[in-house]
């Protein structure tokens, strides 16, 4: 009997041995994480728009928003474990999941461009309601000089670190990658609250005029797209002091530093478009 179940394991054994994988793609497992991440992201907008228009309280938003996150962490997590801990990112699935990278961020890019066009088109026709002005004359621009300038500062000084901090990742200097890492963390985040203050102080709201909704609509998503990078950076963080990475397989931080860059991109041309020329410098 023993000898019998022994010969069945070497069968079996020998089976999957001959039909296995003899390609260098990744051949997804079946995963439940893409529909749950559709239906709970399905909810959220749902939940977003009837909260803004009066007809739902927060608590359906505030669990739909968790639960995305929650879903979001463990597809994440499995696509982690397939490429670091079972070797299934080959070179080939690499530059797939590069190409993806890609594509993501020229969405983005028409994403934000949309929003420059409607300022564009707003600011070279403005209307009688606004005084035919731009910006309006009821309307007290934030000077380009202060927050703004500080802020700039802060995002270009934080692209020099994160792309020292990818350099030397390629030279397998674990822990001076992650020194300037989390120099660009640190700056992302103050960044952020600095943001936060000049939103506090600002002298007009979201619902004042046309310039004010281009406004907000341009720096509070570049802003929300900062606190994603923030996290995207976090993450990359802690899987250097896992040791995730090496010096050919570091995708995660490459993806990173891209995203950051584009986050740098944009700030220069919002501060260049809204605040200094849709402006005043002083």
């Amino acid at each position: 009997m023993k000898l019998k179940k022994e010969l069945a394991f070497s069968s079996c054994w020998l089976k999957s041995k001959k039909n296995a994988q003899k390609h260098g793609y990744h051949l997804v497992d079946p995963s439940p994480w893409p529909i749950i991440a559709s239906l709970f992201m399905l909810l959220l907008t749902l939940s977003t728009v009837l909260y803004m228009h009066g007809y739902s309280s927060s608590f359906l938003l505030k669990y739909s928003f968790i639960f995305v996150i929650f879903t979001a962490f463990i597809w994440w997590f499995d696509i982690i474990r397939e490429g670091t801990y079972e070797g299934r990112h080959t070179q080939i699935v690499r530059r797939g999941l590069r190409i993806g990278m890609i594509l993501f961020i020229v969405s983005e890019i028409m994403f934000f461009v949309s929003f420059f066009i409607a300022y564009f088109y707003s600011s070279f026709n403005p209307t009688f309601l606004i005084g035919s002005v731009w910006p309006p004359i009821f309307t007290t621009p934030i000077p380009a000089i202060e927050i703004p300038a500080l802020n700039t500062l802060l995002l270009l000084t934080s692209g020099i670190f994160v792309t020292l901090a990818h350099n030397f990742m390629f030279s397998l200097d674990k822990q001076k990658a992650s020194a300037y890492l989390l120099i660009t963390i640190s700056l992302a985040v103050a960044f952020t609250l600095f943001q936060a203050y000049e939103y506090v102080a600002c002298p007009f709201n979201i619902t004042d005029s046309v310039y004010a909704s281009c406004f907000f609509l341009l720096t509070a998503f570049h802003g929300f797209h900062v606190i994603v990078g923030t996290i995207f950076l976090g993450v990359c963080f802690i899987r250097i002091y896992l040791n995730h990475f090496t010096n050919k397989h570091h995708l995660g931080l490459e993806a990173a530093c891209w995203y950051w860059h584009f986050v740098d991109i944009v700030w220069i041309l919002l501060y260049i478009i809204v605040y200094w020329w849709g402006g005043r410098l002083f």
